[in-house]
């Protein structure tokens, strides 16, 4: 993949742009309770919805601990800085992976711009796109919203993108490798074939990471998912 820079924008080359399925897309509720999407006549809880309702003690705790030692403030901060940064990079991932020039010149735009580059230095065996923060829904169990469903080495491929403060490491990311499984098997039901996964990482040092999923790995963790999401429904009952 090729990023041309013309004087009002920067472009992605070198992939097709393949709207192979008629996406739906579902509106969201992020306000008075846990996230939620509107699909149909329900409100179907968002896969981060279950994951944050079935999640271990041991991790919440440590969330807890590392907000104690940098301090409250400190943290809230940090949290917000990685949003906002997180928030930029996508949508500059989205528009060139949509077809579209985008440039953001202000102070906020630099960093997240590069690390977007960064990733889609690393995109070289990215043949197709089928869509871009693609809406997935399981009947009523859950919903959620993917980056990228593509065609990456010959293979239909989930990705997500994610932006990091430091490189990661694979058992640190389990929760990712849970969200892939979701839209997954919510994209099989709804549309059509994924046969792996791909977690793009990038930190704000411009350090790029990918995690692969292949369908062995993927198959192990859908079952994991159904299994979470009946503990997060028997939980609510």
């Amino acid at each position: 993949m090729k990023i041309i820079r013309s004087d009002t924008s920067f472009t992605v080359t070198d992939f097709k742009l393949n709207p192979k399925y008629s996406y739906r897309s579902y509106t969201r509720n992020d306000n008075n309770g846990p996230r939620t999407y509107n699909v149909d006549d329900k409100k179907v809880p968002s896969v981060t919805t279950i994951l944050s309702g079935t999640q271990s003690k041991e991790k919440s705790e440590a969330l807890d601990k590392w907000r104690e030692r940098v301090g409250y403030q400190e943290a809230a901060l940090i949290t917000s800085q990685a949003a906002r940064r997180g928030t930029e990079m996508h949508y500059v991932l989205e528009q060139y992976m949509s077809g579209q020039g985008y440039l953001n010149l202000s102070d906020d735009g630099s960093l997240p711009r590069m690390m977007a580059h960064t990733i889609i230095e690393n995109l070289d065996k990215l043949s197709e796109v089928y869509g871009t923060e693609i809406n997935l829904a399981y009947d009523d169990r859950w919903a959620g919203s993917t980056d990228l469903v593509c065609v990456y080495d010959g293979k239909p491929t989930i990705a997500d993108f994610k932006q990091s403060n430091r490189p990661k490491r694979e058992e640190w990311i389990e929760d990712y490798f849970y969200q892939i499984a979701a839209y997954s098997l919510a994209h099989k039901k709804q549309y059509g074939e994924i046969t792996q996964g791909m977690i793009l990482v990038c930190t704000k040092d411009l350090v790029f990471q990918k995690f692969m999923m292949n369908e062995e790995m993927l198959s192990e963790y859908e079952e994991k998912w159904f299994a979470k999401v009946e503990d997060y429904h028997k939980g609510i009952k």
